[in-house]
């Protein structure tokens, strides 16, 4: 069961949740779920938005450029442990999170991306743009700690490989029950 939410009820408890670890739910080649720090809940275009970054060597990012949509996963309590370290460290591409992270995929209303009923708050999201960001223009800071030259695109924190940012229109928005 859902119950469908007023997203600006809920706009400081998804913020508060960010930082800490959501998931980002794609269902291309298989269902996948990765854990996500950054993002940004907001108005495009007039039209309710959530944009989320996917660096260029992840399994996720394929995903979303075959799909064109995405489902976010919030817990409205603490984070599960478990989950953060299976969807947070390992590649889609060589396990079935659902299996090894005890997942419960809940059907999604508008889109093919599940929800995850762990992380009850759920937005269902369909990519009206995307663009890939220049390193160059990031300051050089932040480039050197989040871009770090001499690290492989494969390593699941910081590393050489830029962000595409993926602004996803807010299609549906409810808590699973």
């Amino acid at each position: 069961m859902k119950e469908k939410i007023n997203l600006t009820e809920y706009a400081q408890k998804i913020m508060e949740a960010l930082p800490k670890g959501i998931l980002l739910n794609t269902n291309g080649d298989k269902f996948n779920s990765m854990v996500i720090g950054w993002g940004a809940l907001g108005t495009v275009w007039g039209l309710p938005a959530f944009t989320v970054y996917v660096r260029e060597n992840r399994y996720t990012k394929g995903q979303l450029d075959k799909t064109g949509e995405f489902s976010v996963s919030i817990p409205l309590d603490k984070a599960v442990p478990q989950i953060g370290k299976i969807c947070g460290m390992r590649s889609g591409r060589d396990i079935d999170k659902v299996k090894e992270a005890k997942l419960t995929l809940e059907e999604p209303e508008k889109i093919n991306a599940p929800g995850v009923k762990e992380y009850p708050l759920t937005l269902e999201c369909k990519i009206l743009y995307k663009q890939r960001q220049e390193l160059s223009l990031i300051p050089e800071d932040i480039r050197a700690s989040m871009y770090p030259p001499d690290v492989d695109g494969l390593n699941p924190m910081a590393n050489r490989d830029a962000h595409t940012a993926y602004i996803g229109q807010i299609v549906d928005a409810y808590i699973i029950k």
